[in-house]
């Protein structure tokens, strides 16, 4: 018999009554309030019809809702069936069809499936929930291991969902090994801003809350503003995250991330693994922090973990994927015939994994699981080798690893060396065929880049890190790697890129350099040759002008005194006013785009010129940042003075400031928004 996550909910909510259990901005529920919450939520959902062993699919929305729904359903017995809150209504209803659920909890509007599905309002069951107010009945019981307890639906490489089946003793060992190989605490309070569909923030969402830690709940990273709030407002020690988050969080934080992220005790990754880079960096950035990276999947829950801040000081464990938990998980690798070998970096093998935690099958498909799970070992695509010291390395996918030539290759190792050159943002590396059909396969690199990127020393580069059949033979740019809902890349989605690679040539340099153009604020001191701030500035005064008045002047500092004269007056002046100012530090150029305020088009015309220049200067790999306060500040003194100092006439608006200067640091990648296109 198996303990369950809803009886120890029950011990909690007795033990640590008025404890913080899970919180979703001023949604907010104390363990006795989570129990109470999902003991009514049970109650509605058994006036619903459902039974014991009914398969509920409900939205795994990232708030209180969630949780309480899932542990009502253990209370129940039921099955929980996680929909993506960011599914369609058809895809949503394909996975209540193909689970045979008896309901459909979603506050998405579902059209012409609303009545088909059954389809109830999951805030407002919760809400009726709460306004049901405190239980005394207790829900301790225990459960056969055997039972079905959820169903975990993941699109396989076929693109058909397969339903991942998680017995009471899968569920509890999972999370098990997610508080033992991490080791989470009474006292964590972790930030969550991952999908609840998915396995590692599931398992993580268990463990948190088994152990009667606190759970902050955040509907993903697009913006890393609200990661420091949510550590901030509920003083977080912890945080889950998968490694483009990382990404998304230093690119937006810049200087400000070891403020905001250093106090923290430690930072899990989970779905993919972080880069040698990464994993230099972050340790490098926050050292404080003790960083993990869990390997784990749908099938078996986190199953490898790594201690980074361990093995990063170790040359040869640097990239190790990890070690499997002593005792309670095991590992092999299993040849081309299914034999288990003595692997190595030479031969490696397909990975199977062995433990209480891995499911007891997929949904409706015996033959699948069949050839899946042998003997009670979990055959992966997963290729590996096992080192003397029992650290396990990743390779790749069985059907990701490149033939070449019968060479193997493994696109990880390619992504890792490519993905440390400076220039590289992001890259991912596929095996096409030979178009000249010597090879077999030969690889390809796609690559998001920053500015300065020359292709030439990139590949002088790898061919002073890979061996020769190892360095891909195709380098395409894109404005960014695809990537799937837990930000993985979607390597079906390149193949099919590739397939249809004439459109691919649509990211000529002029797009490259529109595209990778980021706002800089911090410069080095070298200085911009003469030439290049030439060129910059013709690009400035070749920009279109309404009826070619070219009324506007383009007034440029070179002198360190000179601009750090003007940067001075600026913050006095703006301060005098209650002006916030984004400043600059250290740029070699100052260029102040002013225009005739007689001229109806000034504006439009210096923020043309300006927008050249802005471009102009990343073609050339120098960093630019476009600043707007002398518009509000043009008379206002002490900058008043210095403009007429600097001759610019008192009837000109300075509608624009360019600094310019070469990089200090790669400029924040900010999210765009693709809804304001509107074709008519």
């Amino acid at each position: 018999m198996i303990d369950t996550l809803v009886n120890k909910i029950y011990e909690l909510s007795l033990k640590n009554a008025d404890k913080v259990a899970v919180a979703f901005k001023k949604d907010v529920l104390t363990y006795k309030e989570l129990f109470a919450a999902s003991s009514n939520m049970a109650k509605l959902l058994l006036k619903q019809g459902v039974k014991k062993g009914d398969c509920v699919s409900y939205s795994a929305v990232s708030k209180p809702e969630m949780v309480v729904t899932y542990l009502a359903l253990g209370m129940i017995g039921a099955v929980s069936v996680f929909l993506d809150k960011n599914s369609t209504a058809a895809n949503m209803y394909d996975i209540f069809k193909e689970s045979d659920s008896v309901l459909l909890l979603t506050d998405k509007p579902m059209k012409d499936y609303e009545e088909s599905c059954n389809k109830k309002s999951l805030r407002q069951l919760y809400t009726d929930a709460l306004a049901m107010g405190e239980v005394s009945e207790g829900y301790l019981e225990t459960k056969s291991g055997d039972e079905l307890s959820e169903i975990l639906f993941t699109t396989g490489t076929t693109g058909k969902p397969k339903g991942v089946m998680l017995s009471y003793k899968s569920v509890y060992n999972i999370l098990n090994n997610t508080i033992d190989g991490i080791g989470v605490r009474e006292d964590e309070i972790l930030l969550l801003p991952l999908p609840l569909n998915h396995s590692f923030a599931l398992r993580v969402l268990r463990a948190v809350l088994y152990k009667g830690a606190t759970l902050v709940l955040q509907n993903g990273f697009t913006f890393a503003k609200e990661v420091e709030n949510n550590i901030g407002t509920f003083k977080c020690t912890a945080m889950a995250a998968v490694p483009a988050s990382y990404e998304v969080m230093h690119s937006q934080m810049q200087d400000e991330l070891p403020r905001v992220l250093g106090n923290l005790r430690y930072i899990e990754f989970g779905a993919g693994s972080l880069t040698l880079r990464q994993r230099k960096e972050i340790n490098e950035l926050i050292p404080k922090v003790h960083i993990y990276n869990t390997w784990g999947s749908s099938e078996s829950g986190g199953a490898v973990f790594c201690d980074v801040t361990d093995v990063i000081v170790k040359p040869d464990k640097a990239n190790a994927l990890g070690k499997p938990l002593p005792g309670k998980i095991d590992i092999r690798t299993l040849d081309s015939e299914g034999n288990e070998f003595v692997s190595d970096a030479a031969h490696p093998g397909r990975m199977s994994i062995k433990g209480d935690m891995v499911m007891t099958g997929y949904w409706k498909n015996e033959k699948l699981t069949e050839e899946t799970l042998k003997d009670g070992w979990l055959l992966t695509s997963d290729m590996i080798y096992i080192d003397t010291d029992g650290y396990v390395y990743m390779l790749g996918r069985a059907d990701d690893i490149i033939n070449v030539g019968g060479e193997k290759v493994s696109p990880l190792e390619v992504e890792t060396v490519a993905g440390s050159f400076a220039a590289i943002r992001e890259c991912a590396c596929i095996g096409v065929k030979d178009p000249d059909k010597v090879l077999g396969q030969i690889p390809v690199l796609f690559i998001s880049v920053n500015s300065g990127y020359n292709e030439q020393e990139f590949v002088k580069y790898l061919s002073g890190e890979l061996e020769k059949y190892k360095i891909p033979k195709k380098y395409i740019i894109v404005e960014a790697i695809p990537k799937n809902r837990m930000q993985k890349i979607d390597r079906k989605a390149l193949r099919q890129m590739w397939d249809n690679k004439d459109s691919l040539d649509l990211m000529n340099p002029v797009m490259q350099t529109l595209l990778s153009r980021r706002s800089v604020r911090r410069f080095t001191d070298k200085d911009i040759p003469k030439d290049i701030l030439d060129m910059i500035l013709k690009a400035g005064f070749h920009a279109p002008s309404g009826h070619n008045m070219q009324s506007w002047r383009f007034t440029v500092l070179t002198k360190e005194s000179d601009i750090s004269r003007l940067k001075s007056a600026v913050l006095i002046s703006a301060k005098n006013e209650g002006i916030h100012v984004y400043g600059f530090e250290n740029p070699r150029v100052l260029i102040l785009v002013s225009n005739d305020n007689r001229n109806p088009d000034g504006c439009q015309d210096a923020s043309a010129a300006t927008e050249n220049m802005l471009l102009a200067a990343t073609s050339y790999g120098i960093g630019s940042v476009w600043l707007n306060p002398l518009k509000t500040l043009r008379m206002v003194e002490p900058v008043k003075s210095l403009l007429d100092e600097y001759g610019i006439p008192e009837n000109h608006t300075i509608w624009s400031s360019v600094a310019l200067g070469y990089s200090s640091h790669e400029g924040a990648s900010l999210q765009k928004r693709e809804d304001v296109i509107k074709y008519i």
